[in-house]
């Protein structure tokens, strides 16, 4: 790839056996936006974006403030000891990748184990306003209530499934309060179920 090409997003892949012990400590300290996708340590068939799509690895996202030249983002690969940075047309489409969103035919990866540093959100990449936010949001909440969803994890899960991207994307960066909403609503559920039960005994 020519120095001279320029981006603010670039990927890469870490590899556990090989990436610099401290790495994580490195993005956090760098101060740019990134993005960790879970261990991929399931896939079946051969990746082309990593050398070997059976060895165990991690796909990352690095955002820059500003277009970014190769060899900048390749310097700072290089001390992560990870791979060549690839610059990226999709933010969007390649942390999908993170998860095999788009492939049902591959190994569907946890959600909630990608990692944020630096403010990375995702929805940045959405074209998705405040306002929007805020009514999708509402619209999980009513999601939770009519399916009576008592686990975060099945939040996640029911949402990908029934291919709700808009809301899978609030639900994934909004774990701490829709995490809240649900633990809240299943006490209040439960300590009335218990109530109703021991008055039913009486």
């Amino acid at each position: 790839m020519a120095k001279t090409v320029k981006g603010r997003h670039w990927a890469f892949v870490a590899y556990p056996e090989s990436v610099a012990e401290d790495w994580l400590e490195q993005l956090k300290l760098s101060g740019l936006k990134c993005a960790i996708s879970p261990l991929h340590d399931k896939d079946e068939h051969s990746d082309p974006a990593v050398e070997d799509g059976k060895k165990a690895h991690w796909h990352v996202i690095v955002s820059w403030t500003g277009p970014t030249t190769y060899a900048v983002a390749k310097t700072f690969t290089e001390k992560l000891k990870a791979t060549i940075p690839v610059k990226l047309e999709s933010v969007k489409g390649y942390y999908r990748y993170f998860t095999h969103m788009d492939d049902p035919d591959k190994y569907q990866y946890d959600p909630t184990q990608i990692q944020h540093i630096g403010g990375f959100d995702p929805l940045e990449f959405t074209e998705i306003t405040f306002g929007q936010r805020m009514s999708l949001t509402k619209k999980i909440e009513e999601f939770i209530d009519d399916n009576d969803i008592r686990e975060y994890g099945r939040l996640s899960w029911s949402l990908r499934t029934a291919g709700m991207d808009d809301e899978y994307a609030v639900a994934i960066t909004s774990t701490i309060h829709l995490n809240t909403y649900i633990t809240s609503r299943r006490h209040e559920l439960e300590a009335f179920e218990i109530k109703a039960k021991a008055e039913a005994n009486e």
